[in-house]
């Protein structure tokens, strides 16, 4: 028989008071799309593992801030994206800029719906175009289009303007379309 499906805000609780188990439970519910969202911006998957962990142990320890406004994924989310943030930054300053990086899997789709499999290696494709733009832009749509951060809140991870942060998406999406139609050419 399964387990009942605990919900979020007692898992929370439950971490507040030290609770292994509940932070078990909600390191399982998370880690994948934590891991998803730090690999896109440091294009690294050892240090994306790191950073998911060191990310995963902050919140943890200052569990005690979160006050809900939000919800805990969204909370984490934005750790997740600070740190990874932070550590990119840090490799740039160091010039430890990996030559090459993490390759996307298509996975296999045999048996699937060829109109499915076809819209996977479109994205596919737009990811892989994703990582040859530059860096600011690169990071500009993963956190806008992939993770969903609108301008405001982007201008306070990447310290711009809202005016630049618009700047910057716009900028890096003609890019896209640029680096796109010569993919096809």
């Amino acid at each position: 028989m399964s387990q009942p499906v605990i919900h979020i805000d007692t898992l929370v609780e439950g971490c507040r008071n030290g609770d292994r188990n509940a932070q078990m439970e909600l390191y399982n519910r998370y880690y994948k799309a934590m891991y998803n969202t730090a690999v896109r911006i440091v294009k690294d998957s050892f240090e994306a593992e790191d950073i998911m962990q060191e990310s995963f142990l902050k919140a943890f320890t200052k569990i005690d801030t979160f006050r809900g406004e939000v919800t805990f994924g969204a909370w984490l989310k934005r750790i997740v994206v600070n740190d990874s943030i932070y550590h990119y930054r840090q490799k740039l300053k160091k010039n430890e800029i990996a030559l090459d990086t993490v390759m996307y899997r298509v996975e296999d789709n045999a048996g699937s719906d060829p109109d499915h499999e076809f819209t996977d290696i479109q994205a596919q494709k737009v990811l892989q175009t994703m990582k040859m733009l530059k860096d600011n832009y690169r990071i500009a749509l993963t956190l806008h289009l992939i993770e969903g951060y609108d301008y405001e809140e982007m201008g306070e991870i990447l310290e711009l303007s809202y005016a630049n942060c618009r700047t910057t998406v716009s900028r890096a999406k003609e890019s896209l379309r640029k680096k796109l139609a010569e993919a096809v050419l």
